[in-house]
């Protein structure tokens, strides 16, 4: 697309430059030209990415800037100032083109349109096919967030680690958060991508000492429904902010009851409270019934083991649960109790998290 690109600007101009001209790519191989003769032809130049400008065989030479993607060389014909400067002229003129298409029309710009819903659905398979991109491919949305300052870029380290860019797509979103599409085959489980986010999260803190946390979301398999992993991966670290503050990598399919506290509206979830709590308000239970309880629900209810982790006697931790009867009115013993307290306890700490009222 870019040979096209560069063609039509040379069609435009061959009437106002006296000498030949046209572009070369990175083998030194014509891919434009004012004469449409020389196209599949190699100038047989030397060394080209030794320099931004070279004159060789009876060319002048001048590199084309882009943001990404393979580089190009604009080439005039002769070694003169003249030359010289007709290069630069096309060079800077080529380079904005392409910068402005590729931020148009590259795979990569489709991939941040679609996460971002900033592209009509209809549109999608049109570009798509534009671009010759596989639009029923699995794909998984991975959202990895810095919780550091520092001055070396994510984006940069994603980009080393997953080098294929017609598979595998690295977007920046913001200054924290950068997002990696994720081809996977049908052989690849939740269990594998957990594992390719964990190694991510270890290379970037092992090698590059940069804290993340990382979002997936589900694997999905039509171009299409990438907008919508992308926003299971923000709700997972969003839900993990809040519920999983340990954890650094956080899968959309493993939240659980804590996703369907978060998207609760707030004034649901203080009624609920109010309604579980009406004997006594949770702000009543100290620090230490509060981390008996905990221990007692990682123990299933098992009155002996929590007694032993707890390191104290059956009868106190007994002593124990009946205070927390007394007061909420909730015996932890009982399956259905217990089940009631506990999403209680998550209820109050997502409320606790100052989420944005509906």
């Amino acid at each position: 697309m870019a040979n096209r690109l560069f063609q039509s600007f040379i069609h435009q101009m061959k009437d106002v430059i006296d000498k030949q001209f046209g572009v070369i790519d990175s083998t030194g191989t014509v891919i434009a030209c004012s004469e449409l003769g020389k196209i599949g032809d190699s100038l047989g130049v030397g060394l080209l990415l030794s320099a931004e400008t070279v004159t060789d065989s009876g060319y002048t030479l001048k590199l084309i800037s882009a943001n990404q993607g393979e580089s190009y060389y604009v080439f005039v014909e002769g070694e003169d100032a003249s030359a010289g400067k007709i290069a630069a002229i096309i060079a800077i003129s080529f380079s904005n083109i392409k910068n402005f298409y590729d931020e148009k029309y590259d795979r990569s710009s489709l991939i941040k349109n679609i996460i971002l819903d900033n592209i009509l659905p209809g549109d999608i398979y049109l570009k798509a096919r534009e671009l010759y991109f596989h639009s029923e491919v699995l794909r998984t949305v991975i959202i990895v967030r810095s919780l550091d300052h520092n001055d070396l870029s994510v984006y940069d380290v994603l980009q080393n680690l997953f080098p294929d860019k017609n598979k595998d797509f690295i977007i920046s979103i913001n200054e924290t958060d950068m997002v990696l599409v994720k081809e996977t085959g049908r052989d690849v489980g939740p269990r594998d991508i957990e594992n390719l986010a964990a190694s991510i999260a270890d290379t970037l803190s092992g090698e590059f000492y940069i804290h993340a946390v990382i979002g997936i979301g589900t694997t999905v398999s039509n171009i299409k429904d990438l907008a919508r992993s992308f926003k299971e991966a923000q709700t997972a670290l969003e839900v993990g902010k809040v519920f999983d503050t340990e954890k650094t990598i956080i899968s959309y399919d493993n939240l659980g009851i804590a996703r369907l506290i978060y998207q609760l509206p707030t004034t649901l979830c203080e009624t609920f409270l109010h309604e579980v709590f009406k004997r006594g308000s949770i702000d009543s239970l100290d620090q230490e019934t509060l981390f008996t309880i905990q221990k007692f629900f990682e123990n299933n209810l098992n009155v002996s083991e929590t007694s032993r982790k707890l390191f104290v006697h059956r009868n106190t931790l007994v002593y124990r649960l009946e205070k927390i009867k007394k007061i909420t009115g909730l015996d932890l013993r009982q399956f259905d109790h217990a089940i009631i307290f506990k999403i209680a306890l998550m209820v109050d700490k997502y409320l606790r998290s100052n989420p944005v009222k509906y």
